[in-house]
């Protein structure tokens, strides 16, 4: 179970560590983490992922070394305002979108795996608010019901990352080359994903 200390950002938040500044942030432990990973999203949010053993003066240490990039992708996302939807409100989204995700998924993987041949165990749609996909052991391929809304290209490049992991379980060199068959370029449109998922703004719907 991830451990979640919720600070958020606001301009007025800096606090000062030594001779830098850092920010306030969402830290989120997990046991399936294996480094310390940061982001940042709409309204300049800061989430910073990492494992349970590691301690919060190495990831302070982590922030400080990266504050210069942390500053300025602040200063960038703060330019779209961050929308909080209710657990109710995404289910309403999902229930509105599902079937057309279902619909795209399965399309894609029958397409994609096309070059690929693997063996494959069921596609699940899921209603997810931090994950775009995953594979697991048994072969379940699960997307997020927002696949429906992501624009094509990015789209593709989530139904191949997921295939891959049928062979390849994490993201080694040997995966990325996998991927890199089809998608040559995967990390402008894995970049892409990122920076879709930060800025996204949910369509309106009645919800």
């Amino acid at each position: 179970m991830d451990i979640t200390l919720r600070v958020f950002y606001t301009k007025s938040h800096f606090r000062v560590r030594t001779t830098e500044i850092l920010p306030h942030y969402i830290l989120k432990r997990s046991a399936r983490s294996r480094h310390v990973r940061v982001s940042v999203r709409a309204g300049g949010r800061i989430t910073v992922s990492a494992p349970h053993y590691t301690s919060e003066s190495v990831i302070k240490s982590f922030l400080l070394k990266h504050a210069d990039w942390l500053h300025k992708k602040i200063a960038y996302f703060s330019r779209f305002p961050e929308k909080i939807i209710s657990l109710a409100q995404e289910e309403k989204l999902f229930i509105l979108h599902k079937v057309r995700a279902r619909t795209i998924a399965e399309a894609k993987v029958a397409r994609w795996n096309g070059h690929f041949k693997f063996t494959f165990g069921k596609i699940s749609i899921r209603n997810s608010r931090s994950r775009w996909g995953s594979c697991s052991s048994r072969g379940t391929l699960s997307f997020n019901y927002k696949i429906a809304l992501l624009p094509e290209h990015l789209a593709d490049y989530l139904v191949v990352h997921e295939l891959c992991h049928l062979k390849e379980r994490n993201h080694s060199k040997s995966f990325w080359s996998l991927v890199a068959r089809v998608v040559p370029d995967y990390a402008l449109r894995r970049k892409e994903l990122r920076d879709f998922e930060r800025t996204f703004k949910f369509p309106e719907s009645g919800i």
